[in-house]
Formats: C-alpha cells, structure tokens, sequence
C-alpha cells in the first residue's frame, strides 16, 4: 500500500470513528444515560443532561 492509500484509509477510519462517537452521544442523550469521558488527566461520568451537543464542526 503506497502512502497516499494509506492517508485515506486512515481518514476513512477516523470518519467512520467521529460518526460512531456522535451516534452514541446521540443515543446516551435520548435514553437518558451517562457517559464516561475523559477530562483533564481523569476519566469522569457526566449526565445525560451535561452532554453538550455536538455541531458538524466540532471534534471529538
């Protein structure tokens, strides 16, 4: 594989990973359940009422 086939896939792969994320952000959302992130060096649980929503913009 040449480099340059190498750089889309792993573009593909990191589209298809910031999709998964928004869909499961989504999911937690609309069921009510926390999720566990990672902030400033420690992994915390926020509500589902805490999990900001995320624009097209935005990374993960």
């Amino acid at each position: 594989m040449t480099e340059e086939e190498l750089l889309k896939l792993y573009e593909k792969i990191d589209a298809g990973v910031k999709v998964a994320i928004a869909e499961a952000y989504e999911k937690h959302c609309r069921l009510g359940q926390s999720i566990s992130i990672w902030r400033d060096g420690k992994i915390v649980s926020i509500t589902a009422a805490e999990i900001p929503p995320l624009s097209n913009n935005d990374t993960i």
